[in-house]
């Protein structure tokens, strides 16, 4: 028994464990409620061509621990093909157990393919608010198009006026998150809101900062609408962390646990799947989607398996271990993954939704010679390079790589090698701004003249906040950069600053 079917099978011998209880009078069936429950919401996610999970999480407290105590309750839930749940398809019970702080990851099987679904909670006299929720298209078809947009980095200090606008932008089918869903810091000075404690250790801790930024309404709304494929960064535990290893010297086998119970909470407040559980310390999260034969999505972890920065997580000029073989962002099992299922997929367009910038370029932050980012692909070269000598070799189809973490906008056609200028395209990148993280942004023309200068495969560079809208037929990608004035009050306008093409068949990306 592999690993993922052994955490279905422990999952679902546990959730007959804990039915079994109300023989014992401690299973909650009809639970009352002097507050609302679903302070949290509702969401969606990992869709199929046949179903999805659906989520939730049980807290009138949300901030403080959640105030459910310590007993299981009763869930039920109902699917429908309206909006109105009157054409209900599929339903059933489940249980929201303490020992995953009484979340709900319901997995829906046996739907119609490509077509939307509505659903909802109960427990006891309180239901919840409805979501929306979508099945992909069926294996072997070729849809006329998708719609999706994709975002990262929302720091809680700064309003999600970005959400507002995405939940305005009704045709979205889907969603990807790349990374620091939260931030682990204590609060900050002279900010419009601010975190609930110091930074975060304890399972409590993650459990209360996530629930704080899940109590927001635009990100709420946005979850609603449609589902969610979420991967993280380095803020969902500690800034960046490189597999077992913390910025601050912790001793290993410390850190770990730390990373044990962001992991735990992580699970709880996010529509995955239940091999998706962690086990201790590990938590299986890369995975593979496909939209009918228009796009294979393989989802990247660049955080849990990576080996320590060989040079630092800063940036600066490559040290001895720059070019080392055995430094790697992958890890040796999800690399192995990520080549076998690209030299397998029948997709038109191939798209790695990661974390990092993979393109590499140099930050030109010194006058001396070039600078690289040591905590992206560019500090780990070899591993960088094999996988760009995969896509040139290997040929799949259209890969487009999709990005976070930075805080800003980059464009590029990425290099075979970033320190070879006449290095040939293997791939377009496209690298999203940030929710908020950084607070106010602003368009830094200078800096772009400079970095564009010094990178020639660079097509864009934007510092304003937002996110990423894309409209993927089977001829043509368009990557549409949409960007907010400000975050540091609510309300602000937005627009889209630049829009850029590519073609089936080559990497080359335009402007529209």
């Amino acid at each position: 028994m592999d690993r993922r079917s052994f955490l279905a099978l422990q999952s679902r011998l546990f959730a007959l464990a804990l039915v079994g209880t109300q023989f014992g009078g401690r299973l909650i069936a009809n639970p009352r409620f002097s507050t609302n429950p679903y302070s949290l919401g509702v969401a969606s996610g990992d869709p199929a061509a046949d179903g999805f999970v659906i989520w939730t999480r049980l807290a009138p407290d949300p901030v403080k621990g959640g105030g459910m105590g310590t007993d299981p309750v009763k869930v039920r839930w109902e699917v429908a093909e309206d909006e109105a749940m009157r054409r209900v398809v599929q339903s059933g019970d489940a249980i929201a157990s303490p020992e995953l702080a009484h979340s709900v990851h319901v997995e829906v099987a046996g739907l119609q393919a490509d077509r939307p679904y509505w659903y909802r909670f109960q427990a006891g006299d309180a239901t919840s608010p409805v979501g929306r929720a979508r099945t992909m298209p069926a294996l072997g078809t070729m849809p006329g198009k998708l719609r999706f947009a994709f975002a990262s980095c929302q720091d809680y200090h700064f309003h999600y006026t970005a959400w507002q606008h995405m939940a305005a932008e009704t045709d979205i089918d889907l969603v990807f998150h790349l990374g620091d869903y939260i931030y682990e810091g204590g609060p900050k000075q002279n900010t419009p809101r601010q975190h609930n404690g110091p930074e975060i250790y304890s399972l409590d801790d993650y459990r209360n900062r996530l629930a704080l930024y899940k109590t927001d309404e635009h990100l709420q709304a946005m979850h609603r609408h449609c589902p969610f494929l979420v991967t993280w960064d380095d803020h969902e535990v500690d800034n960046n962390y490189a597999g077992a290893m913390d910025q601050d010297g912790t001793r290993p086998e410390t850190f770990l646990k730390r990373r044990a119970l962001a992991y735990q909470a992580y699970y709880e407040h996010m529509p995955l799947r239940s091999f998706c559980r962690p086990v201790g310390p590990d938590m299986q999260l890369y995975r593979r989607m496909s939209y009918g034969s228009l796009a294979d999505f393989f989802i990247l972890d660049t955080r849990q398996y990576r080996s320590n920065q060989p040079c630092g997580d800063k940036s600066g000029k490559p040290c001895d271990g720059f070019f080392d073989p055995r430094a790697t962002m992958l890890g040796e099992s999800q690399e192995r993954w990520l080549h076998d299922g690209l030299g397998r997929s029948s997709g038109r367009w191939n798209v790695l939704a990661q974390q990092v910038i993979l393109a590499g370029f140099d930050t030109v932050r010194s006058e001396d010679g070039p600078t690289f980012s040591m905590d992206q692909w560019s500090g780990y070269y070899s591993a960088r390079n094999r996988l760009t000598r995969f896509l040139s070799e290997a040929k799949p189809s259209n890969p487009v790589v999709l990005t976070g973490d930075v805080h800003s906008n980059w464009v590029s056609e990425v290099p075979l090698d970033f320190l070879d200028e006449r290095s040939p395209s293997v791939a377009a990148e496209f690298v999203g701004t940030s929710i908020t993280s950084g607070g106010d942004g602003t368009a830094n023309t200078e800096y772009r003249a400079k970095v564009l200068a010094k990178n020639p495969w660079m097509r864009h560079y934007n510092g304003q906040r937002g996110y990423v809208s894309c409209t993927v037929t089977p001829e043509r990608w368009l990557a549409e950069y949409r960007t907010v004035e400000y975050v540091s009050r609510p309300g602000s306008p937005i627009e889209t600053h630049a829009r850029f093409v590519v073609e089936n068949g080559s990497p080359r990306i335009t402007s529209a």
